[in-house]
């Protein structure tokens, strides 16, 4: 039975965990994407602002009448990884960036229009008819395994010089060490909280061991429309998007899925059809403001697990605080002194929990020596191509390079196309 009230100072801690937790995993996503298309900090400023905005909001109404659940709603990993890719390959596509920004908003416009048509005309079934069990458990390792590389990757401090900043990596991983013993030692308050002390103590510990850059909390930006560049018809970027987002759906089903199984019960259809309606909306209204498509991290399982919180009420107010971080701009500067080293070392440790419920996810199969192929093949394949240099597939058609360099994406299609093609249930040991 899942615990549905909590104390007021309990729930405090509790929102403000959430609120860490989405500030993390949303506030590099506008910065690397404005860098990549030139923007002025300005520019970059204005997003952000648009970004905490737009996710609270985002993560509200989904708790309120989406699928109901404590999951975060944010800038989705794949559409995120596929802009980058557009952008590092704009002069090979001979056009500007905000051709190729136009291009993309058209296809998050399109793609949001039919995901919306998906459910309204209740046609979303025909996503699980193709994300199949088998393809949320692959698609849960890849995530899991995503996710680590990029978050381990942020906990190394790199200098310009291109040398490793021993000091601020071994404090990294310190705090690993931390939020960990916290998870496995601690009492159930303190297990509960580690994800908010490891940030805060961590956060303290660094302003006091090495010296930060000073932040003008009185500067203020103005939010414009299409940033990116107002939409077009360039037919290769619009189709590239377009697909991504089809792909992206899989995480709503997968989310929805892995959380109803910490609270022991079916998701019904009303709650894929109004998640999947918000999901379609948020796509439409996102390129307005210069954000990628948005959906449900699975990974925020991860965070549940960890924190041992399963009550709603801390995450809509995490939410409601985000809204303030984008209307507030002096608070959303002073959460942004937050270093990315100690952001990245406590939810590197998050995500370690996501890979339990990969794990959970095979419970029912058994697998031999020619069935382990049908995990095997689309999970290994996935990680290699992600540890590859994306200039290693300069050679594939110019507008399939995104899709075929993101292990990702590759490693989901190709369990789709396995589990369409062969009929594992026949084959024998």
């Amino acid at each position: 039975m899942v615990k549905t009230t909590l104390g007021i100072s309990l729930t405090t801690f509790a929102s403000l965990q959430w609120l860490f937790f989405i500030f993390a995993n949303v506030v590099v996503v506008p910065i690397s994407i404005g860098v990549a298309f030139d923007l002025s900090p300005t520019e970059i400023a204005a997003i952000q602002r648009s970004s905490f905005i737009f996710t609270g909001v985002a993560c509200m109404l989904q708790g309120f009448i989406g699928h109901r659940y404590p999951i975060m709603e944010g800038p989705s990993g794949v559409i995120w990884g596929l802009v980058l890719n557009l952008c590092s390959s704009a002069s090979s596509l001979g056009m500007s960036f905000p051709e190729i920004g136009g291009g993309i908003a058209t296809g998050l416009l399109l793609a949001g229009a039919f995901t919306i048509l998906l459910s309204i005309c209740n046609l979303f079934p025909l996503i699980h008819k193709v994300i199949t069990p088998m393809v949320m458990s692959v698609y849960l390792f890849l995530l899991t395994f995503q996710l680590i590389i990029i978050f381990f990757r942020g906990m190394l401090k790199i200098n310009e010089d291109g040398i490793l900043d021993l000091p601020i990596t071994f404090y990294s991983f310190g705090i690993v060490i931390f939020v960990s013993l916290l998870n496995i030692v601690g009492n159930k308050i303190i297990g509960n909280f580690s994800i908010l002390l490891g940030i805060v103590i961590g956060w303290i510990g660094y302003f006091f061991l090495f010296s930060t850059e000073a932040i003008d909390l009185s500067k203020t930006s103005s939010i414009h429309l299409f940033p990116l560049g107002q939409p077009n018809l360039e037919l290769g970027i619009i189709v590239i998007t377009f697909l991504g987002c089809l792909i992206n759906l899989s995480n709503t089903s997968a989310s929805i899925v892995a959380i109803s199984k910490l609270y022991h019960e079916k998701p019904t259809n009303r709650q894929y059809k109004s998640s999947y309606l918000l999901t379609g909306i948020y796509a439409a209204i996102a390129p307005v403001f210069g954000l990628i498509s948005y959906a449900p991290f699975a990974s925020s399982i991860g965070f549940l697990e960890s924190t041992k919180i399963l009550i709603k009420k801390p995450f809509l107010i995490g939410g409601g605080l985000m809204i303030l971080l984008g209307i507030i701009p002096a608070l959303g500067s002073l959460l942004a002194t937050l270093p990315i080293t100690v952001g990245n070392a406590v939810l590197f440790v998050a995500y370690i929990q996501l890979f339990g419920t990969s794990l959970k996810s095979l419970n029912g199969y058994n697998f031999t020596s020619k069935t382990i192929f049908r995990l095997a093949i689309p999970v290994l394949v996935g990680v290699c191509i992600m540890t590859l240099d994306s200039e290693l597939f300069s050679s594939f058609p110019i507008y399939l390079q995104p899709l075929i360099a993101n292990g990702f994406i590759s490693g989901v299609l190709l369990s789709i196309m396995l589990e369409k093609l062969i009929h594992w249930e026949k084959i024998g040991d």
